[in-house]
This record gives C-alpha cells, structure tokens and sequence, in this order.
C-alpha cells in the first residue's frame, strides 16, 4: 500500500509539472502566431492610429511577461479571459463547443469499449484461423483509410446516394440528442480507427497472457476457458488498451477538427478554428490550455488502471 500511495503521488506531481509546462508552451506559441487581433479588428485598409488603440484596449501593449502573469493568474481562479473579437467571456465559448464533441465522444466510447474489446477477445480465440484473419484484415483496411476520405465516403453513399441520412448537422444547433440521425455519419467515422487499434491491441495481449505460465497452470487446476480468459487473461490484456483508450478519450474531447468540420457539427473543433481565423488568441490559448489538461488527467487515469491490472507493469513504467 506505501508503494502504491508514493507511485500516486510521483504521479500526480508529474501531472502538475506537465500541466505547468503546457500553460508556458501554449502562451508562448500563441504569442508566435503570425498576425495580430487589432489589425484584424482594424479593418481591410488599417490606421496605425486605430491600431494603436485597439492594442491599447486589449492590453496587447503591455509586457509579454506581464500578460502571461495575469493570464495564469486568471487559470488558477477558473478565468479563461474574454475573447478579443466579440468581449465574451471566454468560458461561454467553451460551454458552447463542449455539449456536441461532449455528446460525440461519449456515443463513440459507448460503442468503442465492447467492440474493440469483443473483436479482440474473438480474433485471439482464434488465433491462426479464420475469423483471426478476417479481423486483422478488416481493422488494418478499415485503420488505413483517413477519417475525411472515410467520411466523405459514407456523405457520398449513405446521404448523397441513398439519401438515409442527412450529409450534416446544419440547422440542428447544438441539440443533436432531438437529431439523431445527423450523429450516425460522424459516429461512425469517429469509432472506425480508434476499434480498429483498440481491437489489435486486446488481441495481441490476449495471445500474450493465454500462451503465459499463470494461464496454463490455470487450466491445470481445471479451470474452465470462459474464465481463464475473461479473468485471468483479459485483465492483462487490458492493461495496454487503457492507455490507448485514454489516447482515444483525449482525441475526442479535443475536438476532432476533421470530422466537426466535415459533417458542420457546433463543437469545440470548430470554435477552435473559428478563433485561429479571426486571430482570437485568448479563445486559442484557453481551448489548448483545457485540451492539454485533458490529455494530462486522461494518461494519469490511464496509468492508474493499467497499474490495477498489471501492478508489475505500472512499476516498471
């Protein structure tokens, strides 16, 4: 237990260390970005006078050091800032984006978990034949094609040919739960790579832990195979998936700038472009500061069940 207690503990100081590193990392990448909010306010034909004074109002005038004081400061309290463009809070803007990749998100983990991990189990079952075959051949084509090629794909057949369903979500808002049907196309295309890697990862470390030592004496004892695989292999399995699981997690709450954008969907992808357009640097810096704190907290959740299941695994890491 004081082993497991001081292994939390390193790596919940690591996640704070990383946490600090991404704040510095996204404010000095936000101040390298080309161009700049007041020109862009100023007009097509800008006057250095009106410039002036919109840096003056926005605070773009003062020291680099000084607005990465206050903007830290502001984190810390839950203040993201107010966006340069139209002088809303930030945090409305994030509330507006996170219901729909929320929603997204949630649906593909929702189907991804028992798919990826039944095609797993299934193909390790059967390692060699068939069906192992037609898995791993399926998930590699399937993992191959990128997300927009497959998107457009199931737009032009599902929506444009058949007309079953529509091609996006313009015109449903940010209520897609009273739309069902405008979430299938972006579902599907969200869960096709992440089952796919998921699936490949369950079997190879099902194959691992039901060719290991444990296992066999297992079935030695007269253990039956439902349970030596679901109870003794599967948690070993898992163990690696968590971590690509958190991988997938993270890219999903992140806002999946490809398929938000493909199928029209109100997301934080889209507000995320929609801010770098219109050179809305507090909107960028504080999605990359939530997205950069997602990953953190996700791979902490990740280690956490990969150590549960394989503590010997966790302490090597």
């Amino acid at each position: 237990m004081t082993g497991l207690r001081s292994w939390v503990a390193r790596r919940l100081l690591l996640g704070v260390a990383q946490t600090a590193a991404v704040v510095l990392l996204v404010f000095a990448l936000t101040e390298a970005l080309p161009g700049d909010a007041a020109v862009a306010l100023a007009g097509d034909q800008p006057d250095p006078d009106r410039i002036a004074a919109i840096r003056e109002a926005m605070h773009l005038d003062r020291a680099v050091y000084e607005r990465l004081g206050d903007w830290a400061a502001g984190l810390v309290h839950g203040d993201f800032g107010t966006s340069l463009v139209s002088g809303r809070p930030v945090s409305s803007y994030i509330a507006d984006g996170f219901g729909p990749t929320v929603l997204l998100a949630t649906l593909t983990l929702v189907l991804l978990v028992p798919a990826g991990v039944g095609l797993g189990v299934l193909a390790a079952r059967h390692e060699g034949r068939f069906v192992d075959r037609l898995v791993s051949s399926v998930t590699l084509g399937v993992y191959a094609v990128p997300e927009f090629a497959f998107g457009v794909l199931l737009v032009t057949v599902f929506a444009l040919r058949l007309g079953w369903l529509p091609p996006t979500a313009v015109g449903y808002g940010t209520d897609l739960l009273a739309h069902p049907t405008a979430l299938v196309l972006p579902v599907v295309v969200l869960l096709s790579r992440p089952v796919c890697s998921l699936a490949r990862l369950v079997r190879a470390g099902m194959i691992d832990a039901l060719a290991s030592p444990y296992v066999a004496q297992a079935r030695r004892y007269g253990i039956s195979g439902t349970r030596v695989r679901y109870t003794h292999a599967l948690p070993n399995a898992i163990a690696p998936a968590a971590q690509q699981l958190a991988r997938t997690v993270d890219w999903l709450l992140c806002g999946v700038i490809v398929v938000e954008a493909l199928y029209v969907i109100p997301g934080l992808g889209t507000v995320l472009m929609s801010a770098v357009a219109e050179r809305d640097v507090p909107v960028v810096q504080a999605l990359a500061v939530v997205f950069g704190m997602t990953a953190v907290a996700l791979n902490l959740g990740a280690d956490l069940v990969a150590h549960r299941f394989a503590p010997r695994a966790g302490v090597a890491a």
